[in-house]
């Protein structure tokens, strides 16, 4: 849910800056394919160049992910989030100091932060969610709903409604994220500095995830103890 807010703010903040959608490439992919069917080809690079973005950021995300995890560390995620925060952040200080003087730059390093993203969401939820766009995460959700209306096919409806509640939950959190993005883009004029808040939600929600992962940690090894303890005595 934090990270569909995050895609929601970048997908607005983005949209505004330089017109283009920067948290999927479908539309991209599209507009390319008119260009190559017109002969233009020249005009589609840019397109090309959006989609080669989603992927690189995509397989980077990856490759650091498996990487890590092959050497044993501790949490795989850190160093691709860590990696979309400054992405973002510095897109937020190319705004302050040449503006939209390169639209097209700003797209692609979006994207970028998009695809990584997209990829650790994806290992995360074990392809069960994801963030970026909403398109897959609608037909899954419908697809549920479907089934609540055949109970003797699928039973376990704790499990049913659960699943449910996060899909809806990632959608409302994505809406919530554009609105926000929106009012401090333009209510507050803080233009492509928007992102900056959603590099600090990033980074915060990683040293959460950290803090907490440590606290139950102790607190498994204490309750360990104890129950050693009682069975010594």
């Amino acid at each position: 849910m934090v990270l569909s807010f995050v895609a929601g703010i970048v997908n607005v903040a983005g949209f505004l800056s330089i017109k283009q959608l920067t948290t999927n490439v479908t539309g991209h992919f599209a507009l390319f394919i008119n260009d190559v069917a017109d002969l233009e080809f020249w005009k589609g690079t840019i397109y090309f160049l959006y989609i080669l973005s989603f992927l690189v950021g995509s397989f980077l995300s990856g490759f650091l992910i498996e990487k890590f995890r092959g050497e044993g560390k501790l949490n795989i995620f850190v160093i691709p989030i860590i990696i979309e925060s400054l992405i973002l952040l510095s897109v937020a200080l190319l705004g302050n100091i040449v503006g939209i003087q390169y639209p097209d730059l700003i797209a692609c390093l979006l994207l970028l932060a998009m695809g990584m993203q997209n990829s650790y969401v994806t290992k995360i939820s074990n392809a069960v969610v994801r963030t970026t766009h909403l398109t897959g995460l609608f037909t899954d959700l419908g697809i549920d709903l479907s089934q609540l209306l055949f109970p003797k096919l699928y039973p376990d409806k704790a499990t049913l409604r659960s699943t449910i509640k996060l899909r809806s939950s990632i959608i409302l959190f994505f809406f919530f994220g554009g609105l926000a993005g929106g009012f401090l883009y333009s209510k507050l004029d803080l233009k492509l500095n928007t992102l900056i808040l959603g590099a600090v939600i990033l980074l915060t929600s990683l040293f959460y995830d950290e803090i907490r992962y440590r606290f139950i940690k102790a607190k498994r090894r204490s309750s360990t103890k104890r129950r050693t303890g009682n069975q010594s005595v």
